[in-house]
């Protein structure tokens, strides 16, 4: 069911968001206005975030990297790209395996100044980059951002989270950024995307919400139909397995049923032999 805010915004229920011209594609914005990203009560838990009543999961940005920061588990890169305020981008550290407790390492002795960028905020940590791996947030594939230092402009895009009540950007893709036209081009699509879209809350007849709700229900059953035919495939190869067990636990009792008869054939048949020629049965041998 949709909901109203104080706005009068409808926040539309998310069986509709297919629909949207914002949710399922990379949504070229400022950080400004990411920044003005809020999220719904109705979609509490759920990595989604609205501008008006637009639902956004992936965004796309190009402004200059004005600060590089490495902490343990990731590196921020802090984006400037002249809309008024600046924005982090996390990008994560590919976790290794923890080094041998019986290892030992030889302090070094010199020491190495790290050269400051006039774009840095902050000193850079002294790393060695040749020994971290990155990876994308949503896939966890590598991501070489030994490229992305301050003063180079590039182009962005990630999927969004927030820390300590700021929205930030987790690192997808990039592309760097070589002459202002393509950053102009950019600049200017975002621009018009602003205005005619992202400014005009998203609408929605009740026909449209209809028909996108009896979509949704018949996806659920469709998934739902998918999932009692694994079960019902999963039950029968677990009693077909069951069969086979139980005909080969007969055949092995057959088969051993048989070795007796056969065994105790066998020993008649050789107690009749030695009777025959004047020997005691078997067990008489045995006794004496």
């Amino acid at each position: 069911m949709a909901t109203v805010n104080n706005e009068n915004l409808v926040f539309y229920p998310a069986f509709c968001f297919k629909a949207s011209p914002t949710h399922f594609t990379w949504v070229k914005m400022g950080a400004a206005d990411v920044h003005r990203l809020r999220k719904s009560s109705d979609f509490v838990g759920q990595n989604i975030f609205f501008y008006n009543n637009h639902p956004i999961q992936f965004v796309s940005l190009v402004g200059v990297i004005v600060a590089r920061t490495d902490i343990p588990r990731r590196t921020i890169l802090t984006l400037d790209d002249s809309s008024g305020t600046t924005i982090d981008i996390a990008v994560l550290k590919k976790t290794s395996p923890k080094p041998s407790t019986t290892s030992q390492t030889t302090p070094s002795t010199s020491q190495e100044k790290t050269p400051w960028s006039s774009f840095s905020l902050t000193a850079p940590r002294a790393t060695n980059l040749t020994q971290e791996t990155h990876v994308t947030s949503k896939d966890h594939d590598e991501i070489d951002i030994s490229a992305l230092q301050p003063g180079t402009v590039v182009r962005v895009k990630g999927t969004l989270s927030t820390f300590r009540s700021q929205m930030q950007l987790h690192l997808e893709r990039f592309w760097l950024v070589r002459d202002t036209n393509t950053e102009m081009q950019f600049l200017d699509t975002r621009l018009r995307f602003l205005i005619e879209v992202l400014s005009v809350p998203w609408v929605l007849t009740d026909e449209e919400i209809e028909t996108l709700r009896g979509d949704a229900e018949r996806c659920d059953e469709r998934a739902l139909e998918d999932k009692r035919r694994a079960e019902r495939i999963a039950r029968k190869r677990i009693e077909r397995e069951e069969r086979h067990a139980k005909a080969i636990a007969r055949r092995y009792e057959k088969e051993e049923n048989e070795r007796e008869r056969e065994l105790r054939k066998v020993r008649e048949d050789g107690e009749r032999v030695m009777r025959k020629f004047g020997f005691g049965g078997i067990g008489e041998m045995d006794s004496t």
